[in-house]
């Protein structure tokens, strides 16, 4: 039985993208969404896509970002979460009528098929985002 020592351990190197060498993800992520990015990555997917529009200023948005995390890896595999920051991709923000944020947006086949707007406990957003 190993004893905890270094023997049995390998040095992984983590690239300035936050990926291991070798392309390996470790664990389920978020991605960063932009205006340019958004057509393929949340439109074009195959998979239903969780966008959080979210701006560094934002109280809520900072305690709805953790949850967010938590979400992505309870979905991985079956859901796609994305944040965009309105302050830096206005156009996107703009053509989803985001007035309001933290707004998150469920995408499914190209289209928005549930909006949640402001903080709330996880259970109560994978509720209202039909993840449960």
């Amino acid at each position: 039985m190993p004893r905890g020592g270094n023997k049995n351990r390998r040095k992984i190197s983590i690239n300035k993208a936050g990926v291991p060498e070798g392309g390996i993800i470790l664990a389920s992520e978020v991605i960063e969404v932009t205006d340019a990015n958004f057509q393929a990555e949340v439109l074009d997917s195959d998979i239903p896509v969780i966008v959080d529009f979210w701006a560094a200023w934002c109280g809520p948005c900072r305690m709805v970002g953790p949850i967010v995390e938590e979400i992505a890896r309870d979905q991985e595999g079956k859901v796609k979460v994305a944040k965009l920051n309105v302050d830096d991709n206005r156009e996107v923000a703009t053509k989803y009528g985001i007035m309001s944020i933290p707004t998150i947006l469920k995408f499914e086949n190209g289209a928005v098929s549930r909006q949640v707007v402001g903080a709330m406990p996880k259970s109560a957003l994978v509720q209202e985002l039909g993840l449960a």
